[in-house]
């Protein structure tokens, strides 16, 4: 677990492994303003297509054994794909208990699964069709065989046409026009409206028609409870008193034996996950801030793993109250020092964490560029100008006022967040004092946080971070348009027909350099919205028992759990 804000992930394009879930607010020192000597030890990030999971033949590892891992915060929702089940924990598993058709590697690119997916094919362009081939060997857990009859269900909730289904994201379901039957049983034809370029983040994972097909169904069927899965693993135990999930092997299960015999996930406050290492209670623990580095690194039980996820850290603005005018926001935006802020948390931690320019892309892929302009930039005294511009007046060492009220703000974080969210929340404080904001930090319960604060828009100020969303289209629903109650995972309920056409139109480009021209012509919209204020491209920096193979910091790759275990 890696350690501050809330962490949401992409059920399309999960692309982070365990040992990087987590709610986590580190910091990264950064960018081009922090080259001081306190960064002189630092190394660079990790490569985009680096891993380091100690990757063991199966032979050299035990039979049996457990993973023993730390959770941020109970899972209420364990559809991924409707609106709030997107919380990290929770979609890594189904992951392990759902059929995932492709598996993607270091290098970001996307392997078929041959226990579930012996082909999946572009078989025309005009228009866009892809056929799957199915192993006739898969099936769910109530015995039927996978078939089109899951895809298009999946389809059917996920795009958009019927608001009754609380879809997360629409983004490429969208766009496709039909599913049907292919040659037989066991082929899916999948027929676009429109091209979509990242097809294959579809389906990701696949969840059976039968848990899905209906509103009550894909909303609430999942709420405390798994139905049916269709994987190497299902679930063990729920204990909701004991806040415990164990996932253990299916018997059932067609493929390779797992080497674990469980994996086991404890709920319990980020602050604790460090000690609770060193006590031998748990597997992995985050070394992303100066105080559990330094004490994880001296365990000799333990070592440290890097790599680069998609993985970015950010603080939001609300759109009620006064954040509704996009002066405020914007001045907000200039009030905030971002590089100091990151630099509060990266010291005492060797890897440089890069102050980030780039809401859709990071620093090291493809297509990234910084553009923040003047809307990232620190400048206090414009802050000021915008924020009288909005008819907030100076008051004085008081906050501003207009029309008799203050402009409070209220920042909120989740009680079980480590000091170094407090200390981020606390130098922003500090920070929109100098410009006449008053801001409080409210700490809410952890398993709250979600629920009742970020998917509902409960905030003027919050942080959490965003994972996995690679390929770039898996961005679209953190910036979408909301349609009626749902906001997808636009918890700001910030945006523009524009920034809406751009991401659309980037994620129907085939040519991916063009689609990264656009995705930057939205990011550029993004920051002048005033929506989000990128901090910083987030490393994983984890300790891990001793012994524990193929697993740990995996970057862009999915973790395979049926070939994770034990040295001998």
């Amino acid at each position: 677990m890696d350690a501050t804000a809330p962490v949401h992930r992409r059920p399309a394009a999960l692309l982070v492994a365990a040992g990087a879930l987590a709610l986590a607010l580190t910091g990264c020192g950064a960018g081009g303003s922090s080259g001081n000597s306190s960064d002189a030890g630092k190394s660079a990030q990790p490569r985009l297509d680096a891993q380091d999971i100690n990757p063991q033949p199966l032979d050299k590892l035990k039979d049996g054994g457990e993973l023993r891992e730390p959770l941020q915060q109970w899972v209420t929702q364990w559809n991924p794909f409707q609106v709030d089940g997107t919380y990290g924990d929770a979609v890594e598993i189904m992951k392990m208990i759902e059929p995932l058709l492709f598996r993607v590697d270091a290098t970001g690119t996307y392997r078929p699964v041959p226990e579930f997916l012996q082909s999946a094919t572009v078989v025309s362009t005009s228009p866009q069709v892809v056929l799957y081939k199915l192993n006739p060997k898969a099936v769910w857990s109530d015995g039927k065989p996978l078939s089109y009859l899951d895809f298009k269900a999946l389809w059917q909730a996920a795009n958009g046409k019927n608001p009754d289904f609380n879809a997360a994201t629409t983004t490429g379901y969208d766009q496709i026009g039909d599913v049907s039957q292919g040659a037989d049983a066991t082929e899916v034809k999948v027929t676009f409206d429109k091209p979509f370029a990242d097809w294959q983040s579809l389906f990701y994972p696949l969840l059976p028609a039968a848990g899905i097909a209906t509103p009550e169904a894909f909303n609430k069927g999942w709420l405390e409870k798994v139905p049916i899965t269709g994987g190497a693993f299902k679930i063990g135990s729920l204990d909701k008193s004991a806040q415990t999930i164990t996932v253990v092997p299916d018997p059932t299960w067609w493929g390779n034996k797992p080497k674990l015999d469980k994996f086991v996930y404890r709920v319990m406050a980020t602050p604790a996950i460090t000690q609770a290492f060193l006590n031998n209670e748990v597997d992995y623990a985050a070394a992303n801030r100066a105080d559990s580095y330094s004490q994880l690194k001296a365990s000799p039980n333990a070592v440290i793993r890097s790599a680069s996820p998609w993985d970015e850290v950010h603080i939001s603005f609300g759109s009620n109250g006064a954040l509704a005018d996009q002066k405020v926001r914007q001045a907000l935006g200039k009030a905030l020092d971002r590089a100091s802020l990151t630099k509060v948390v990266n010291q005492g931690v060797p890897i440089q964490f890069p102050l980030l320019g780039n809401h859709i892309l990071m620093t090291n892929q493809a297509g990234y560029q910084d553009n923040s302009g003047e809307w990232g930039k620190y400048d206090p005294a414009a802050a000021k100008q915008l924020l009288s511009a909005a008819g907030w007046q100076e008051n004085g060492s008081g906050p501003r006022t207009k029309d008799g009220q203050s402009l409070e703000l209220h920042f909120v974080i989740s009680d079980g967040s480590p000091q170094t969210t407090v200390d981020l929340a606390t130098a922003t404080q500090n920070m929109l004092q100098q410009v006449g904001v008053k801001l409080d930090v409210d700490k809410v319960p952890a398993n709250d946080f979600d629920e009742k604060y970020l998917d509902v828009g409960k905030f003027d100020l919050a942080t959490w971070r965003n994972t996995g969303s690679f390929p770039p289209s898996a961005i679209l629903p953190f910036y979408q348009a909301p349609q009626g109650d749902n906001v997808f995972q636009n918890f700001s309920k910030l945006s523009t027909p524009e920034i809406d056409g751009l991401l659309k139109q980037a994620a129907a480009t085939l040519d991916p350099v063009q689609a990264a021209k656009l995705y930057n012509q939205a990011d550029a919209r993004i920051w002048e919205l005033g929506h989000t204020v990128e901090l910083y491209q987030r490393p994983q920096v984890t300790a891990y028992r001793k012994g524990l193979a193929n697993f740990g910091a995996s970057g862009l790759a999915d973790t395979d759990y049926t070939k994770v275990g034990w040295e001998k």
